[in-house]
């Protein structure tokens, strides 16, 4: 029987396989139990879902399973993406949200993601409790359950539809007269729950609208719902080849991870945004504060940081070290290069649509293309390219790599290490600024490599260097 194991971003499962009804209500009675054990029964928790197969009904059986306990659920009448649940919750002050998503894995994939009262991504000592209570319960039937419309009846489910009241807390805190002016905007939700949050707002302020993919498809056009170059390319050549579109933006399934396509059809890479996007906020927006980022993110973002005397807190993987600094109100913006981040002020989630939008006001008040403004940043604070690539291990080489990590040489592609940081994985900091991560993936044998470089020419050899490691 597979056991309960939350990752980064709650438990996820193949349909059928792991992720069935029986599991579903488990694993929503453990979180029920867990919420009872801190005294948050009586505050309810939201239930939603994204537009992956089954949603809606997972979700209703969780509405019940929480009914059982007398935990009243705040049932999201349609797929709802997973910052404007996080808003929802700060709104309502629920005990949380139970969410039904597997946000950019293949549509064979769901999941159930618990965010907590601070309405961030669970941290670890709350996703080991859930863990803990729920492979306990494994092969038993020890949930327990009421009929949905006797639920109702007591007044323990309740539908809501949180789109509004998000949508206008990003009035306040986006210039969508700026981004009206910017000229055609291209809108790729991806078949996922970014619709009708894209697209209404820009159009409600006259902006000159391109949407693409905007049914709910639980295929995803038969790719993960991941706004990567790799997944986007009929979006990208949409957008190369409508001279009249000045931007594009896209989310994944649900909604909280961005993809930005400039006007001329380049992809800019994640990375470069969050650096991007804190150069402007400081400038424009005279915010004040330090800046958080992943320990996989470019430091580009540190330059920037230094060129305006700012402190840098890099965070291990995973949002909710992130979002954890921003409800503590610490950070100007945070982010992580897998295309996540939000900023001061809004939810400690990651929020593709306000990235998205803060993007357009960018470039509509700087008066310039990303790239540009890309080229621009380049020449104040230095050029950094990185990359990430998947390094399967042989069984052999994955026995050996706790121990090889131990022995890390002194040099790669003839750099001296200078520095070894293992705030999560191994990461290397190269004598000339440049530097590697090794981070080992806790469900397959897998090493992912990040890297980064001043060049293209440097960053191969360092790559190359660092595979060779693995590898050898």
């Amino acid at each position: 029987m597979h056991q309960i194991v939350f990752g980064t971003s709650g438990w996820r499962g193949i349909l059928c396989e792991d992720f069935t009804f029986e599991n579903v209500k488990i694993v929503t009675q453990a979180i029920a139990d867990h919420v009872a054990s801190i005294g948050e029964r009586g505050k309810g928790i939201i239930v939603a879902y994204d537009t992956r197969f089954m949603g809606e009904r997972f979700a209703k059986e969780t509405a019940r399973v929480l009914a059982g306990s007398g935990i009243k659920a705040y049932f999201c009448k349609r797929d709802t993406p997973t910052p404007v649940i996080a808003f929802e919750i700060m709104r309502r002050g629920t005990a949380g949200a139970i969410n039904f998503t597997a946000s950019h894995n293949p549509p064979e994939y769901n999941g159930i993601k618990f965010s907590p009262s601070w309405a961030g991504p669970a941290l670890p000592e709350t996703t080991k409790d859930i863990e803990r209570r729920a492979n306990e319960m494994l092969g038993e039937v020890c949930y327990r359950e009421m009929a949905l419309d006797e639920a109702v009846r007591a007044g323990l489910v309740e539908e809501i539809d949180p789109r509004e009241q998000y949508l206008a807390d990003l009035e306040t805190k986006i210039d969508f007269a700026a981004i009206a002016s910017l000229g055609a905007i291209a809108v790729n939700p991806l078949y996922g729950t970014g619709r009708g949050y894209l697209e209404v707002p820009l159009m409600k302020h006259g902006a000159n609208v391109r949407t693409f993919n905007m049914n709910r498809d639980p295929y995803f056009g038969g790719f993960p719902p991941e706004p990567s170059e790799k997944y986007i390319q009929d979006f990208i050549g949409l957008v190369k080849n409508d001279s009249e579109i000045k931007l594009g933006i896209a989310t994944d399934g649900d909604a909280d991870r961005f993809g930005i396509v400039d006007g001329d059809g380049t992809f800019i890479e994640p990375n470069y945004i969050i650096a991007l996007l804190l150069d402007y906020l400081v400038r424009f927006r005279k915010m004040t504060g330090a800046v958080a980022r992943s320990v996989a993110t470019s430091h580009l973002v540190d330059a920037v940081a230094k060129k305006h005397g700012i402190e840098v807190i890099e965070t291990p993987v995973g949002f909710k070290y992130v979002g954890e600094l921003i409800s503590q109100d610490r950070i100007i913006i945070g982010g992580e290069e897998s295309a996540g981040l939000s900023i001061k002020g809004h939810v400690p989630e990651k929020d593709g649509i306000l990235a998205c939008f803060l993007v357009a006001e960018m470039v509509a008040r700087e008066g310039m293309p990303v790239k540009a403004l890309l080229e621009r940043l380049y020449g104040e604070v230095g050029k950094f390219v990185t990359k990430r690539e998947n390094i399967t291990l042989s069984p052999s080489l994955e026995t050996g790599y706790a121990a090889k990590q131990q022995q890390a040489p002194a040099e790669f592609a003839g750099l001296k290490v200078k520095e070894h940081v293992t705030v999560d994985g191994s990461k290397f900091i190269l004598e000339d600024g440049s530097w590697l991560l090794f981070r080992k993936s806790g469900t397959e044998p897998v090493v992912r490599l990040y890297g980064e470089a001043s060049g293209e020419a440097k960053l191969a050899a360092v790559m190359a260097a660092g595979k060779a490691f693995i590898l050898g």
